[in-house]
């Protein structure tokens, strides 16, 4: 860990404060930009400026992380959003639900509008749009209009003098339909549970609207609210709006099974929010490839970082069309796209597909549940108790990289899964000596080590192997290993390998906090003992 800094922030003269950094100062300006924006929730995009003595203090835009100094001074500059004013156009007949756009949101698909609008968009050097929240722990039923509201106010009176429920078949209608903009908001592929999580918040502020036949009376509202958003994506390819996400898994492009079934739907498995957005405006796939062709020439540059990141923000969108299409193999992907394969790449892309920091929030769900998962462990016997002893007898010992490392081997063998699955650890020997053992291994982590280098702290030579390839070394740690994985697996929409798929989940769903909702038995059982 690096030395701890301290930095003034200055947002206006009468708004400065201090951001204080316990790791010390990021490695790189987009990591510092991160951590300002989630340190004081920073909505849409700004500009950092830092202090500059050769110019008499004057504020200069920040280009290079090296200009930072402990106990310096940035001022940061919020970029002006861009106003578009829609007017109606004759003959449109696209009248199907839209999701509504919050400040906070941008703006999804293009689409005419029956009405003048003016919609806020953030300004973006890459021209793209998409979600830009994941799924809400709580979801928050949207404003109905006026003639709904008071029928809904006079139905709950109703129901709590007499208990009688509200049927308005009209309605109903209408509140489907604000709810599926709603959620349109987060996913077009709502899972059963997001159904389920978004039927209880209605019946919960209105129970009046309770189905009668199920003992909950929510059956009949999620099998309507199911069905409500298969119309809506219905008709949204039916307008052929830009929405790759539906345009993907249309009827045409599905493979079909024996039955003449669509099989192979492409959606959000894993939390995704930008699962696949649409291209940047006027871009096609042959333009964009063109593009991509340069960026292959930048690459070759040196102190080239800058325009690097801004080209693969640019080229997002394209190349998760490429990903979730065409499902290319690692090797392919690597020689298309060698700029990802790096860390701080990983890192961006992951923000990009989810839209929260990835080492960040694993490391600090990693130290905040560590003195909950010490207790837990020293209770399990058995065979895999007799395997965690020796590591938990030694953590005192050990610097806080290496206690990560030790927790995270005796999480695997807690949860039943053997940690030589997916780490293996050599002594004394060379990286050439081991390259021939990667082509048998799907996922896995090498962890090279010198005899010295246990009582010295010394870092280990960790490096990841997906499919036979090294897409990653000098990773350093394990718990850093581990998370740059889950880096991956994101940015290639990988599956979690079967005997792997527990310890992944843990990663996912405590760790990262990504589809909380939805947990398994083994992992909801550990989260439990966390929360005691």
């Amino acid at each position: 860990m690096g030395t701890p800094a301290k930095l003034r922030i200055i947002f206006e003269d009468d708004d400065i404060r201090k951001l204080v950094l316990p790791s010390g100062i990021p490695s790189t300006l987009q990591d510092l930009v991160c951590v300002i924006q989630e340190t004081f929730h920073i909505p849409g995009e700004f500009t950092v400026m830092y202090q500059d003595m050769d110019f008499g203090g004057q504020f200069l835009t920040l280009s290079c992380i090296d200009e930072v100094e402990d106990k310096g001074t940035l001022r940061i500059v919020k970029t002006q959003p861009v106003l578009l004013t829609l007017s109606s156009v004759e003959g449109s007949d696209i009248d199907s639900p839209l999701p509504e756009q919050s400040p906070n949101s941008s703006l999804h698909s293009g689409h005419s509008s029956t009405s003048q609008d003016t919609i806020l968009l953030s300004s973006d050097e890459s021209g793209t749009s998409s979600w830009s929240q994941p799924w809400p722990a709580k979801f928050q039923i949207p404003t109905f209009s006026y003639d709904v509201d008071l029928l809904l106010e006079a139905g709950n009176q109703a129901f709590q003098k007499d208990g009688t429920l509200l049927n308005n078949p009209r309605q109903t209608s209408s509140i489907l339909e604000k709810l599926a903009e709603a959620i349109f908001c987060y996913t077009a592929y709502p899972t059963g549970i997001q159904v389920l999580a978004v039927v209880e918040a209605l019946v919960q502020k209105y129970p009046c609207l309770k189905k009668p036949g199920s003992f909950n009376g929510l059956y009949g509202w999620q099998q309507r609210m199911k069905y409500k958003m298969g119309n809506c994506r219905a008709k949204l390819r039916g307008c052929q709006l830009a929405c790759p996400e539906l345009e993907v898994n249309s009827l045409k492009r599905q493979k079909s099974d024996e039955m003449g079934l669509p099989k192979g739907i492409k959606r959000p498995k894993k939390a995704e929010v930008n699962f696949l957005p649409p291209l940047p405006f006027g871009e096609t796939e042959a333009t964009l490839e063109k593009e991509r062709e340069h960026l292959l020439m930048e690459i070759k540059k040196k102190n080239n970082e800058k325009i690097i990141r801004e080209k693969m923000e640019r080229f997002f969108p394209y190349r998760r069309l490429e990903v979730v299409k065409h499902c290319p193999a690692v090797q392919n992907f690597m020689e298309r796209w060698p700029a990802l394969f790096c860390e701080s790449q990983i890192k961006e892309e992951f923000r990009r597909i989810t839209t929260i920091l990835l080492e960040q929030t694993f490391l600090s769900k990693l130290d905040f549940y560590t003195p909950k998962l010490l207790e837990i462990f020293g209770t399990k016997g058995g065979v895999a108790g007799t395997k965690m002893r020796p590591m938990l007898n030694s953590l005192s010992q050990q610097h806080v990289e290496s206690r990560r490392d030790a927790i995270i081997r005796c999480l695997m063998e807690y949860l039943g899964e053997s940690g030589e699955e997916l780490i293996k650890d050599y002594q004394d020997v060379s990286r050439e000596a081991i390259k021939e053992e990667y082509a048998g291994h799907v996922m896995k982590i090498f962890v090279l080590r010198e005899s010295s280098a246990e009582e010295d702290h010394t870092p280990a030579d960790v490096s990841i192997i997906i499919e036979g390839t090294e897409v990653l070394d000098d990773c350093r740690y394990v718990a850093k290993a581990c998370l740059l994985l889950m880096g991956f697996v994101y940015a290639m929409n990988l599956s979690y390998p079967p005997k792997m798929k527990y310890r992944f989940k843990v990663f996912q769903k405590l760790f990262l906090e990504l589809d909380v909702l939805k947990i398994s038995p083994k992992v909801q059982s550990l989260r439990n003992k966390l929360l005691r």
